[in-house]
C-alpha cells in the first residue's frame, strides 16, 4: 500500500511558488507539511522504499521538480540534457545550478521533515553566533572527545583535522564557526526510502553525496563542503536468526541496522548467548562503515575479517535502486562491499552476519615505564630487551593459538628519558587461563632474565562482553593536531631471521620518534569466503599505527613537518619492511602512497571496474576509494587533504 495518498496536490508547487507550500486536499487547501504530505514511500516486504508507481503518482500530480528524484532510466531527453551542463565540479553553494530553497523543502516533505540543514555542533560555543549558548558549550566542552558527543550529531565527525577546523568550540570565544568541510543538508535517515530520494536528488542535481553513520573515520569521508549527507546513525535494529539457512550457511545469525554501534552488537551477543566479530573501539558502526574497509576484529586470529562474516547485504545502489545481495544475487556487490570500502557502492541499511559460539576469554593487561628515575618499573636497556623478545615470539601467539595481543608502546609523556608499554589486552580467545599462562610462560621468563620486571594482571570470563567492558581503552576522539598512518608486516618477515632483525631494528627506529599501537594477530582466511579485503590480512602478523602530532603553539612550518612525517618518515620506515604487503584503509595515512595497491593489493581492478559499472555518474566519493583518484578537493595543502572545498574532475 501506498505512503503517498492520490487526493494530494502541491499547489503551490504546481503554480512555481517559492512561498510556504500548501495542498489541495479533498477539494480544500492546507498548509504543506510533514503532517499533511505523508512520506513519499511504498511498504515492500517490511520496508518503506521509494518506487516507480509512487514516482508516476507523483508526476500526475505534477509535483514540481518530481524529476529531481527519478530513477536514472526515467529521466526523459530534456532532463538529460540538462544533465550535460553538469561538467567539471559538483554542483556548489552559489552556484547557478544549485537547487533553490523552494526545491529543498519538497525534497524535506517527501522526506516527511527528514531534512537537516547543518548547524556546526560548535556553533553553542561562538558568542557571536545566534546559536550561542553557554551552557551547551560547557558541557560540549565538557564531552568534546568523547565518541557519542559527534555519533549523535548529524554532521560532527571525530577527525575535525579533516573538515578544516573551521569551527571548533575552544575557538569560541575569539572566532567565527563556519560550515567549512561539514555538508548543507543531511537527511536523518529512518527508512530505505529516504535514502532512495537523497541518491536520486543528489545524482540528479550533481550534488556532492556523503554517508555519515558514526563519524568514527580517520580520513574525512563523512565530511564534504557544499554536500548532501545521508546519515544512518539511527538505523538501530538488531535481529537474532537462531537458526538461519541460506547461500551454504546454516547457523546463528544477527541482521543488523545500519547505525548498529559495536557495543550494541557485544551487548546482543551476549543476550543471546553467542560471540560477534566487530571492532575494538567503543565508537564504531559495525555495518555502517567497519565492514565495508574489512573490519579487524578481537575474533580475527580465529574468525577472520569482519568482512568475512557477512551472509547477505540490504544496499540502495547509487542508481537508487534498492537490492539485497549474497552469494547468489548480485554477487559483485556482495563481493566488493565486503572490503572495498565505504561510500562508493551505495548506502547499506542492514546486513545479515554469522556469529559464533559462546567461548571461554583469558588474558592479561599490564602497564611499566622505563627509565633510570624513581617512576620506572625497569631500565630502558632491560624494556628493549623485553620488547624484542615479545616481537620475536609473534608466530608462537596470533598465528599458531589465535591471539589477539593489542599494546601500546610510546615515548613517556613527562619528559623523561624512556618509554611506557601499556596492554589493553592480551586476548586469548576460547582459551583457558590455566592453558593461556602455558603458552606465555617461556616469554615470561625470558622477561625475568633479562631484568624485566612486570606483573599482570591475569584474568577470565566465560563470554566476551566482559573483557570488552572491563579491559579494552575508551578511545579519544576530535584530536586536531594529529596524523595517523598504518602497515601490516606479513609473517614471511619472521621465516628469515635476517629479515626478522631487520624488522625489529626499524621498529625501535620508529617509536623513537612515534607512538606504535600495536596488534599481534592474522585476518585469518575462512574456507568458502571470497571478498575483497585486502589479501595482506591473510599474510599478515603485526599490525601497527603511527602517530604524528604538533601543538596549539606550532609554527606553520612544524605542522607541515609533522604531517608529512606520518607518510615519509615512520610510514616510509614501515613500508621498507613490508613491501608489497599493505594498510588497513579504515586507520590509514590519507597520503598513503599507491593506496590503490596498499589498500586492496590485486583486488584493486575488479572493485574499480565494478565501481565504474554500478556508479558511472561518480554520485559515490570519498578520499582515497575505489575511483577517487579522478578527482580532487581545491584550497587543498600540499600536505593535506581536508573536505574543506569543492570537489572537482581532474
Amino acid at each position: 500500500m501506498a505512503v503517498l495518498s492520490r487526493t494530494l496536490l502541491l499547489a503551490s508547487a504546481v503554480a512555481g511558488l517559492a512561498s510556504a507550500q500548501t495542498i489541495l486536499s479533498n477539494g480544500q487547501v492546507v498548509a504543506a507539511d510533514e503532517n499533511t504530505v505523508p512520506v513519499a514511500a511504498e511498504s515492500v516486504k517490511d520496508e518503506l522504499v521509494l518506487t516507480d508507481d509512487i514516482l508516476a503518482e507523483l508526476t500526475s500530480l505534477k509535483l514540481s521538480n518530481i524529476s529531481l528524484f527519478s530513477f536514472p532510466e526515467n529521466l526523459n531527453s530534456t532532463e538529460n540534457d540538462r544533465r550535460s551542463l553538469f561538467t567539471g565540479c559538483k554542483t556548489f553553494p552559489g552556484d547557478n545550478l544549485w537547487p533553490l530553497q523552494s526545491v529543498w523543502k519538497v525534497f524535506n516533505l517527501l522526506t516527511g521533515g527528514a531534512l537537516i540543514k547543518t548547524v556546526p555542533i560548535g556553533s553553542v560555543c561562538y558568542t557571536n553566533s545566534e546559536h550561542y549558548d553557554a551552557d551547551k558549550c560547557q558541557d560540549l566542552l565538557d564531552h568534546w572527545t568523547e565518541s557519542i558527543t559527534h555519533a549523535d550529531d548529524p554532521t560532527s565527525v571525530m577527525s575535525p583535522l579533516f573538515q578544516g577546523k573551521t569551527c571548533m568550540p575552544q575557538n569560541g570565544d575569539d572566532g567565527t564557526c563556519e560550515l567549512g568541510g561539514f555538508p548543507s543538508y543531511a537527511v536523518n535517515i529512518s527508512t530505505v526510502a529516504q535514502i532512495q530520494l537523497a541518491i536520486n536528488f543528489a545524482r540528479n542535481t550533481n550534488v556532492r553525496l556523503i554517508v555519515k553513520n558514526t563519524g568514527h573515520d580517520f580520513l574525512g569521508k563523512s565530511a564534504g563542503a557544499g554536500a548532501l549527507s545521508i546519515w544512518t546513525h539511527n538505523l538501530k535494529t538488531i535481529e537474532y536468526v537462531e537458526h538461519h539457512n541460506s547461500c551454504g550457511y546454516t547457523g546463528p545469525a544477527m541482521k543488523l541496522g545500519a547505525g548498529v554501534e559495536v557495543g550494541e552488537l557485544y551487548a546482543a551477543a551476549d543476550k543471546y548467548g553467542v560471540a560477534a566479530v566487530g571492532g575494538e573501539c567503543k565508537g564504531v558502526g559495525v555495518v555502517g562503515g567497519y565492514i565495508q574497509g574489512g573490519g579487524h576484529s578481537p575474533h580475527s586470529s580465529l574468525y577472520g575479517m569482519g568482512a568475512d562474516q557477512v551472509l547477505s547485504i540490504d544496499i540502495v545502489l547509487p542508481n537508487g535502486r534498492f537490492i539485497t545481495a549474497d552469494k547468489n544475487h548480485n554477487s559483485d556487490i556482495f563481493w566488493a562491499v565486503r572490503g572495498g570500502g565505504g561510500s562508493t557502492f551505495g548506502v547499506v541499511t542492514s546486513m545479515t552476519v554469522k556469529v559464533h559460539p559462546k567461548t571461554v576469554y583469558s588474558g592479561l593487561t599490564f602497564y611499566v615505564t622505563s627509565g633510570n628515575d624513581s617512576l620506572a618499573n625497569v631500565t630502558t636497556p632491560a624494556f628493549i630487551a623485553a620488547l624484542e623478545a615479545y616481537w620475536r615470539r609473534f608466530p608462537d601467539y596470533a598465528a599458531a593459538e589465535g591471539h589477539y595481543g593489542y599494546s601500546s608502546v610510546y615515548p613517556r609523556f613527562d619528559g623523561q628519558a624512556g618509554y611506557t608499554w601499556q596492554f589493553h589486552p592480551w586476548l586469548a580467545p576460547g582459551v583457558k587461563l590455566a592453558d593461556f599462562k602455558e603458552t606465555i610462560a617461556p616469554l615470561l621468563a625470558e622477561w625475568e632474565a633479562v631484568g624485566f620486571t612486570v606483573e599482570p594482571e591475569f584474568w577470565e570470563y566465560d563470554n566476551f562482553l566482559q573483557p570488552w567492558q572491563s579491559h579494552f581503552p575508551t578511545e579519544t576522539v576530535a584530536n586536531s593536531n594529529l596524523r595517523t598512518g598504518s602497515r601490516l608486516i606479513p609473517a614471511k618477515n619472521w621465516e628469515d631471521p635476517a629479515m626478522l632483525n631487520k624488522t625489529i631494528a626499524t621498529l625501535e627506529e620508529v617509536m623513537q620518534s612515534s607512538a606504535l599501537i600495536m596488534y599481534n594477530m592474522v585476518g585469518k582466511e575462512q574456507a568458502g569466503v571470497d571478498n575483497a579485503v585486502n589479501p595482506a590480512w591473510r599474510e599478515n602478523l603485526f599490525y601497527i599505527i603511527v602517530g604524528s602530532g604538533w601543538t596549539d603553539d606550532s609554527t606553520a612550518a612544524e605542522i607541515e613537518a609533522a604531517n608529512k612525517a606520518i607518510t615519509y618518515n615512520a610510514g616510509a620506515k614501515l613500508r621498507s619492511i613490508s613491501e608489497g604487503a599493505g594498510s588497513y584503509l579504515n586507520e590509514a595515512d590519507i597520503a598513503e602512497p599507491n593506496f590503490q595497491q596498499s589498500f586492496w593489493g590485486t583486488n584493486y581492478d575488479r572493485l574499480l571496474s565494478i565501481k565504474n559499472q554500478v556508479d558511472p555518474w561518480d554520485t559515490f566519493w570519498a578520499p582515497t576509494a575505489v575511483g577517487s583518484e579522478g578527482w580532487y578537493i581545491t584550497r587543498q595543502e600540499s600536505w593535506l587533504e581536508t573536505q574543506n572545498g569543492r570537489l572537482c574532475r581532474k
